[in-house]
């Protein structure tokens, strides 16, 4: 089962678009999604590893949609009396003004407008994330994002996203006929399973991007993660 991209056909939320009903909605099943199928549980088993009590870290979340990862560090930071900073990057500014009004209470959110291959940052982070965003690249494009990841962060790095397989598109198939139905949560989850990248693309596009000694886990719900931890 070969991976499936046409750069000229675009996901729905990545058209240019304002802030609409339909794209709240999209978002809102995203961040259930992200709840219910385990990417929360996988992104805190890291913070837990990496983010000490009483410890301070600057994080860069790329590709941050409507800000539900960066909401969820900065919860579990309060829980242990840390100190974050975090910096939420998407290209889509209705998505961002979506993220915003979602952070209102996050005074240690910050977002920003950026494309994450074209971007320019003076400093770097501590913590690099990228969830859930890589499948939406072309293969050299999503070396180029492992490659910033990891020129971006001085210790973690975190990239996590589906895994193509038979399992992931017949889920994605029955969800969106049986309980996601919107139009555009539709179109982008099946897209999406097809575009996806293997356990085994994931490992070589590190490879490419000049990781070394990373670590690698597929996980429950058809997720996986690559990750670099430097002591």
């Amino acid at each position: 089962m070969k991976r499936s991209f046409d750069p000229a056909v675009l996901e729905m939320m990545d058209r240019p678009q304002p802030v609409s009903a339909e794209l709240e909605r999209d978002l809102e099943r995203l961040r259930q999604l992200n709840r219910w199928f385990g990417s929360y549980r996988l992104v805190l088993g890291f913070m837990r590893r990496w983010i000490q009590p009483g410890a301070r870290a600057r994080i860069l979340d790329l590709a941050t949609g409507s800000g539900d990862i960066p909401r969820l560090i900065a919860d579990y930071a309060r829980e242990i009396r840390a100190e974050v900073e975090i910096h939420g990057l998407d290209r889509q500014a209705a998505t961002l003004d979506v993220a915003r009004k979602l952070s209102i209470g996050y005074p240690e959110i910050q977002y920003r407008e950026a494309d994450i291959l074209e971007c320019n940052f003076v400093e770097a982070y501590d913590i690099a994330l990228c969830t859930l965003a890589l499948h939406h690249f072309t293969d050299e494009d999503a070396v180029m994002v492992l490659r910033r990841c990891r020129e971006l962060s001085r210790r973690f790095v975190l990239v996590s996203d589906l895994r193509r397989g038979l399992l992931l598109q017949s889920g994605v198939y029955l969800l969106t006929a049986l309980i996601f139905r919107e139009p555009m949560t539709r179109h982008d989850a099946r897209l999406s399973a097809v575009r996806a990248f293997s356990f085994a693309e994931m490992r070589d596009l590190a490879l490419r991007a000049g990781w070394k000694d990373f670590g690698r886990r597929k996980f429950r719900f058809a997720r996986q993660a690559i990750w670099v931890e430097v002591a």
